[in-house]
């Protein structure tokens, strides 16, 4: 048996994702989307839980310049900070419970990394970045990026737990995050025996659990398992301990292509972009340009 999945057509539940390891040089992510056996979930076509990483005082996250295409990128922390720079001109450091969407659209340029005080001082760095698929038809907008503060992202509860709408609708709430689809992103913490619902008026949903357990329909769900449910149906989730997890979906979107750090509807859009890069074109980064990572072929 293939020990990064569990087939479960039970409880709802069509999927057990387990992490798939990726080392990006300053820090290990564990990479759940996408998966041989899930390539999205809604519009959801990417997902890194990144850390928990304990970084000393002058050491600290450097990822270079890098590209995207019609997709959007949503950061999300819960320990540490991370300072976003892009082709655009904007600089943006991200604490926790703040949200940084990034729509590439026809293409845009960013990097990531530690700030100088976070980095003097050393941190201990928590988060999760997803991608979104943008609707064909919003695949070249142009590109854009918002930053939201904590106080701007709504809080919503069902009885003693607490969830933050980080972006989409869920239970006639709305976030103030921009989106082009139909989603939900929900950041929720319970206490033992705590309880949510997962939103049943979305066809693809997936739950993930940072730390803790779950109890659905007498099942547990582990921390560090992305479980894809293949059902619409309403979902009462119960918390064995205090648990940290996230829920997200949406509605189902056409097949996409990644390769690399590109995601398109078509293999044409990625071979544009990867020759874009190879050769130039795309735009740059006024205060981080001296370095770039490059195609990863090409070394």
């Amino acid at each position: 048996m293939n020990e990064d999945y569990i087939l479960s057509p039970s409880q709802g539940v069509s999927l057990y994702i387990r992490s798939q390891e990726r080392d990006l040089g300053d820090f290990t992510v564990r990479r759940f989307l996408p998966h041989s056996m899930q390539r999205k979930v809604g519009p959801f076509v990417f997902f890194d839980h990144m850390g928990p990483a304990g970084f000393a005082p002058g050491q600290g996250i450097d990822i270079r310049p890098h590209p995207h295409v019609c997709l959007a990128t949503i950061t999300y922390l819960f320990e540490g900070s991370i300072v976003h720079r892009d082709s655009l001109g904007y600089v943006q450091e991200i604490r926790p419970g703040e949200v940084n969407w990034m729509t590439a659209g026809r293409g845009i340029v960013h990097s990531e990394r530690t700030g100088a005080a976070a980095r003097g001082s050393g941190q201990n760095f928590h988060g999760l970045q997803l991608w979104v698929a943008l609707p064909e038809e919003s695949e070249e907008v142009e590109p854009e990026f918002f930053h939201y503060d904590r106080d701007a992202i709504p809080v919503l509860h069902y009885q003693n737990s607490t969830m933050r709408l980080v972006a989409g609708t869920v239970f006639g709430e709305t976030s103030p995050v921009k989106t082009y689809s139909r989603l939900f992103y929900v950041d929720v913490e319970m206490p033992e025996s705590g309880a949510v619902l997962l939103p049943n008026d979305y066809s693809e949903r997936g739950v993930y659990i940072i730390s803790g357990s779950l109890d659905c329909r007498g099942a547990p769900i582990e921390a560090g398992t992305l479980a894809v449910f293949n059902e619409d149906a309403a979902v009462e989730l119960t918390a064995s301990r205090h648990t940290r997890l996230v829920m997200l979906g949406g509605d189902p979107i056409t097949e996409r292509y990644l390769d690399w750090n590109f995601v398109a509807s078509t293999r044409e859009r990625i071979e544009q972009a990867k020759d874009d890069w190879r050769n130039g074109r795309f735009p740059i980064i006024a205060d981080d340009a001296q370095e770039y990572i490059p195609l990863p072929q090409e070394g």
